[in-house]
């Protein structure tokens, strides 16, 4: 019988390629890679550019797969910002190569999804952070009052190209797919006008990324597994729970040794620890206790990188129209507040709310310009006129004005959803 599955799964793999090129799987790739939108390539081409170029080269390209003969081109580096103060790196490839990689993995998503454990949480389909969260929350509250928190040091960076292929090879015997994701992986980078040769890691930026980057970890998934571990990972983020602090040093140093020696990748000492999870950071957020039960709750610095972001948008010598600053504000509050509504931010999103709609009526007060401006628009914000002309005339600042009760009346919540402003309030409830 177990001879007869594994035949079976052999006579699946070889017709994997045919899967991935079939029309009707690159069609949902390319419409997955316009809907997910995106900057162009080292080809410069944007989604309608290469949709006309599919059309025209589309067969060829699919004949060169086929036959084990394309070469991706290299993909675009691009740094952006961490947290931390630090730079991460970002290899966007081309549209075309990203409907590829959406086309590989829209294929190998389901077989390897069998494979991978149900404590692992990143980049996976029905799998999300605040799952993750949710879990370590119920580890602690089990009396695991220790974590072991691994950092892998620059994981997508320094993935050993041999070592992944040999694992996805266990799963995936068809060769011309095996051939096709490693000419993926050492596709090259462009930066400053010179095309570098990958020899190790997976770019971050392409849709198999995460995909690979999962194929791998689950090699020390199961490790943990293995030895018994309460665990919670979300892509390169590991956690595990220990009763104590002796325990955790011991299993520290246990799985340091599995990672570095069996999966050829590098732990972070200086960011790797042993603590009390109320201490640590997991995921942008952290937990307390509370009347015998374990909360989360948004860290200091996570909550001062969002007032920051907000800052730039509500700066009033930032010269956009109101409606744009509005935009960019929503979009802003809208990711933050449907991430972090799993915390009690409660109290924290009235404050937010009531200090946003204060520098946007310092912004509005810089707009309006003139005395006779102002004493008009305040009149039909229902301002008495006596009231209007002796704030119109105010010297004070655009700041100090702001806090006025005769502005905070004029423009009040209820104007400010009337602009279109969402409330971080309503966003989390």
């Amino acid at each position: 019988m177990q001879s007869q599955e594994h035949g079976n799964d052999m006579e699946y793999n070889n017709e994997l390629i045919e899967r991935i090129i079939s029309r009707e799987n690159m069609n949902r790739a390319f419409q997955k890679v316009k809907r997910n939108k995106g900057a162009a390539g080292v080809d410069e081409k944007d989604i309608e550019a290469t949709r006309l170029y599919l059309k025209e080269h589309g067969q060829e390209i699919i004949r060169l797969i086929r036959d084990g003969q394309y070469k991706p081109r290299a993909v675009r580096r691009v740094e952006i910002p961490k947290p931390n103060g630090g730079k991460r790196n970002l290899g966007i490839p081309t549209v075309t190569d990203r409907v590829i990689q959406q086309g590989i993995i829209q294929v190998l998503t389901p077989i390897f999804e069998k494979q991978f454990s149900p404590h692992s949480y990143g980049f996976r389909p029905n799998k999300s952070a605040h799952q993750a969260i949710e879990q370590a929350r119920l580890y602690i509250e089990d009396g695991y009052q220790y974590v072991v928190d691994m950092d892998l040091e620059k994981f997508f960076d320094k993935v050993q190209h041999d070592k992944l292929m040999s694992i996805v090879a266990k799963t995936i015997t068809d060769k011309p797919t095996l051939k096709l994701i490693r000419r993926y992986l050492q596709a090259g980078v462009l930066e400053h006008g010179v095309v570098s040769v990958n020899k190790e890691g997976t770019p971050q930026g392409g849709p198999l990324s995460p995909l690979l980057s999962n194929v791998i970890l689950n090699e020390l998934d199961k490790e943990l597994e293995k030895r018994g571990h309460k665990f919670v990972r979300y892509a390169d983020d590991c956690n595990i729970y220990v009763k104590s602090q002796k325990a955790g040093e011991r299993v520290k140093s246990g799985i340091t040794d599995f990672i570095e020696k069996k999966l050829k990748l590098k732990v972070n000492e200086e960011k790797s620890a042993v603590g009390k999870p109320l201490a640590r950071i997991f995921l942008g957020m952290s937990f307390y206790r509370s009347k015998g039960k374990v909360r989360v709750y948004v860290p200091k610095k996570s909550k001062q990188r969002f007032e920051g972001k907000l800052k730039k948008l509500t700066n009033r010598n930032w010269g956009v129209s109101m409606e744009y600053r509005i935009q960019k504000i929503n979009r802003l509050i809208q990711g933050w507040g449907n991430y972090f509504k799993i915390a009690d931010i409660k109290r924290y999103t009235y404050l937010l709310d009531a200090h946003i709609r204060r520098r946007l009526r310092a912004c509005r007060w810089k707009e309006w310009k003139k005395t006779r401006t102002k004493y008009r628009n305040l009149k039909k914000l229902g301002i008495y006129s006596r009231t209007a002309w002796k704030c119109a005339n105010s010297r004070k600042g655009y700041w100090r004005t702001s806090n006025n009760p005769v502005l905070d009346s004029a423009m009040n919540k209820e104007y400010w959803l009337k602009q279109g402003l969402k409330q971080l309030n309503q966003i989390i409830t």
